[in-house]
C-alpha cells in the first residue's frame, strides 16, 4: 500500500460522526391503518352474517343427505311428499303416485298434457279445462283396467264401442243424425223399447230381413200419415188368434135384393166380408149385400 491510500483510509475512519442518525420506518401508519381495520372487521361481519343465513335457510329448506324440504332424491328416481308447485315445464319419463293415494294435477286454469316426437312436433294433448276436456291424437282409446279390453275408441274414419251392453239413462233417450249400424237392439228388463222419429220418417233396412220381437208385451207400430207393409219378392204373413181392424168404415146395402131372398123375414146372421177396393182401402160389408166398392179380395170374419 503506498503511503497516499493510507493517509486516505485513516482520514475517512477518523471522519466525526452525527449525533441523531436518521430512521426509516416500514409499515401502515395513520387513517390506513384505521382503515385497514374497519375493512377487516367489516368482512368479518359479512362473513358471519352470511354463514348465519346459509345455516338459516338450512334449516328452513330442511336439506339433509337426501334432498331437500319434500323432495327426496331416491334410486329410482326423485320423490316428491305433499303439494308441489313448478313453475316452469317439468320434463319426466314417468309420474306414479304412492300406493295409498291418488295422483292429483291441480291448476288455476287448465291442465294440458302433450305428447312429442323425437323431432320435437306435437304427437299428442290432452287438455283438462273448466269448461271441457279435449284430446287430440290420432287414435284416442279407454280400455278396462283388469282385461285391458277396449271399451271405447275413436278416429277420424269411425267410433268403436266395445262394451258387452250400451246403456243409455237420458230421459229423452239417444238422438243420432245419421243412420245407425247395429244387429241387436234390447231395452231393460220390464222397460218399453221406443224407436221414434218426431218429424220424418222411420226406415229399417236389412239384406236378410228385420225382426222385431216383443217375448212378454205388445208390439205397437203409430204413423201419423200412412203405414206401408211391403214385400218385393215375397209374402206378408199375419199369424195370430185375432186380427181386429178398427174404425173401419161400414159398407152400404140394398134393402131390395135382401127383401126379394125368401129368407128376408129370418134373423140376420152377424157377418161381415172384409172388402178390399183397388185404391187399397178397407170397408166391412154385410155378407151377401150389393157392394158400393168392387173389391179384388174379399175375406169373411165372424163377429
Amino acid at each position: 500500500m503506498t503511503r497516499e491510500q493510507y493517509i486516505l483510509a485513516t482520514q475517512q475512519n477518523s471522519l466525526p460522526r452525527t449525533e441523531h442518525p436518521q430512521f426509516y420506518p416500514v409499515g401502515i401508519y395513520g387513517w390506513r391503518k384505521r382503515c385497514l381495520y374497519f375493512f377487516v372487521l367489516l368482512l368479518l361481519v359479512t362473513m358471519i352474517v352470511n354463514l348465519a343465513m346459509t345455516i338459516w335457510i338450512l334449516k328452513v329448506m330442511n336439506f339433509t343427505v337426501d334432498g331437500m324440504g319434500n323432495l327426496r332424491v331416491t334410486k329410482k328416481g326423485i320423490r316428491l311428499e305433499g303439494i308441489s308447485e313448478f313453475l316452469l315445464p317439468l320434463y319426466v319419463k314417468e309420474i306414479h303416485s304412492r300406493k295409498d293415494s291418488p295422483l292429483v294435477l291441480q291448476s288455476d286454469r287448465n291442465v294440458t298434457v302433450n305428447a312429442r316426437n323425437h323431432m320435437g312436433q306435437l304427437t299428442g294433448q290432452l287438455t283438462v279445462g273448466a269448461d271441457a276436456v279435449e284430446a287430440q291424437c290420432k287414435r284416442f282409446e279407454v280400455r278396462a283396467s283388469e282385461s285391458g279390453k277396449v271399451l271405447f275408441s275413436a278416429d277420424e274414419d269411425e267410433i268403436v264401442i266395445g262394451a258387452d251392453r250400451l246403456k243409455v239413462t237420458g230421459t229423452e233417450g239417444a238422438v243420432f243424425g245419421h243412420s245407425v249400424e247395429t244387429p241387436h237392439i234390447r231395452a231393460e228388463p220390464s222397460q218399453d223399447l221406443k224407436l221414434e222419429s218426431p218429424t220424418r220418417s222411420l226406415v229399417m233396412e236389412a239384406p236378410r230381413g228385420v225382426q222385431v220381437n216383443a217375448a212378454a208385451g205388445d208390439l205397437k207400430a203409430t204413423c201419423r200419415k200412412e203405414l206401408h207393409l211391403q214385400s218385393t219378392e215375397g209374402e206378408i204373413f199375419l199369424n195370430a188368434d185375432t186380427i181386429r181392424l178398427g174404425n173401419l168404415p161400414v159398407g152400404s146395402f140394398s134393402s131390395s135384393s135382401s127383401s126379394s131372398s125368401p129368407s128376408s123375414s129370418a134373423p140376420r146372421q152377424t157377418i161381415y166380408e172384409l172388402c178390399v177396393c183397388p185404391n187399397g182401402k178397407l170397408y166391412l160389408s154385410p155378407a151377401g149385400a150389393s157392394s158400393t166398392c168392387q173389391s179384388s179380395s174379399n175375406i169373411c170374419l165372424w163377429s
